[in-house]
């Protein structure tokens, strides 16, 4: 007669460091920020100007383009706008800048916060195609021209220009 086990007799497998089942059931942990519970209504609220936004934005990316010239390019094109007294606008060209911005939003308008001792200072986003910046090529430049002059077009199928 042969004996049937209620267990299984091979010993149970270890778990990994990394389990793909622990990594499925893993429920995100909502991390409170501390500095959101400070309540600002004792921080001062002092009046800044749009002169100071913008100079302290150009500070901002002058610093910027020595240290981090990929990110000085997507988010030169910014325009912060002063909306109301304690708002600031900021107006992107594309959601790739607006996410390299935001990990430097918090560095920048903290800065500026203390600068203007002004603490109650909120920040809208918004999409602004018109400010995206155009590459211009020595193509694009000489098809600009030839819309003033189309005698150029002529010339260039004559001359064979090489405007790559």
């Amino acid at each position: 007669m042969i004996q049937k086990a209620s267990e299984p007799i091979a010993r149970s497998s270890s778990n990994s460091k990394f389990s793909i089942k622990a990594a499925l059931e893993k429920k995100e942990e909502i991390k409170k920020d501390e500095f959101a519970e400070i309540k600002d209504e004792n921080l001062p609220s002092n009046h800044f100007s749009q002169t100071d936004v913008d100079n302290e934005w150009n500070i901002f990316l002058k610093d910027l383009a020595r240290t981090n010239t990929f990110v000085y390019n997507a988010i030169s094109s910014f325009k912060l706008e002063k909306t109301d007294e304690h708002i600031i606008t900021v107006k992107y060209s594309s959601e790739f800048a607006k996410s390299e911005f935001d990990r430097l939003s918090i560095e920048f308008f903290n800065h500026f916060k203390h600068k203007v001792s002004n603490f109650k200072i909120e920040i809208e986003y918004q999409t602004d195609l018109t400010i995206k910046k155009e590459v211009l090529t020595k193509r694009k430049i000489f098809e600009k021209f030839v819309e003033i002059n189309p005698l150029l077009k002529d010339l260039d199928d004559l001359m064979r220009f090489d405007l790559t």
